[in-house]
């Protein structure tokens, strides 16, 4: 008899930060999936890590922005006695500076990312540039993806371009839930989860965001997806568990 393949068993969500655009805050956030053979696999790792409470900084399309921060994600491992030695895999979504900005902190993990993402910052995205000292690592450091891929049974990177050139959503079947899609940017709000969808100004392209858009429309009817989860959506990030609870 064969052994059972490896696959996700746990999936925790974390709220590292809050940034205050104004008229309406959204959160930041990250992920972590635990396996049935005890790997720790970290989705993102949010804005670098500050001594600070909070700050203003003007992003990369001159918005000025007011972030206010909450427990890191080293703060919100350490609830569950993890270290960043003990992350096995990083999924880096994209390298915007609120989802990538301690890459370089984990540096036992192997850093998985769309190889169209880390091209298009090698060739000077300046909004990708501000994330430098983070994905500037050694290559053997990286498993670069091409398309939507399986990285391991039960866990997969599905290619949505648009709001960067090569970014990617997170597909994870869990024991009990089901079918959880980790739409990251690609759907940062559910009103944007449309197939005629409003861009805004950080889309690097509109066009694209859309069909990806449409891709993962199709993606949750056609696999029956049990919970998709917004990047950014405030109201929804009110009502889903969050560390220490955990999806199973």
């Amino acid at each position: 008899m064969s052994a059972n393949p490896v696959s996700p068993q746990r999936l925790y969500l974390m709220r590292v930060a809050t940034i205050d655009l104004g008229q309406f805050s959204i959160p930041v956030v990250c992920y972590l999936v635990q396996t049935t053979d005890g790997q720790n696999i970290l989705i993102d790792t949010g804005f670098p890590r500050t001594d600070k409470t909070e700050e203003t900084i003007v992003d990369a399309v001159g918005r000025e922005l007011h972030i206010i921060y909450e427990k890191d994600v080293f703060a919100q491992l350490a609830m569950l006695g993890l270290q960043p030695s003990d992350i096995d895999l990083l999924i880096c979504t994209h390298y915007d500076v609120d989802h990538a900005g301690n890459l370089a902190a984990f540096s036992n993990a192997r850093l998985v990312v769309q190889r169209r993402e880390h091209e298009a910052a090698l060739a000077g995205i300046p909004r990708l540039a501000v994330t430098r000292s983070q994905w500037d690592q050694p290559l053997s450091r990286f498993q670069f993806v091409n398309g939507d891929v399986q990285l391991l049974p039960g866990l997969e990177l599905i290619e949505t371009r648009g709001h960067t050139p090569g970014h990617q959503v997170v597909l994870v079947t869990l024991p009990q839930t089901g079918l959880v899609l980790l739409a990251i940017d690609a759907v940062a709000i559910e009103q944007h989860f449309v197939p005629n969808r409003d861009t805004g100004p950080t889309d690097d392209n509109g066009e694209e965001a859309i069909a990806s858009t449409r891709k993962l429309l199709d993606l949750v009817e056609q696999r029956r997806v049990s919970l998709v989860v917004f990047g950014h959506d405030t109201p929804q990030w009110a009502r889903l568990k969050q560390l220490p609870d955990f999806y199973a």
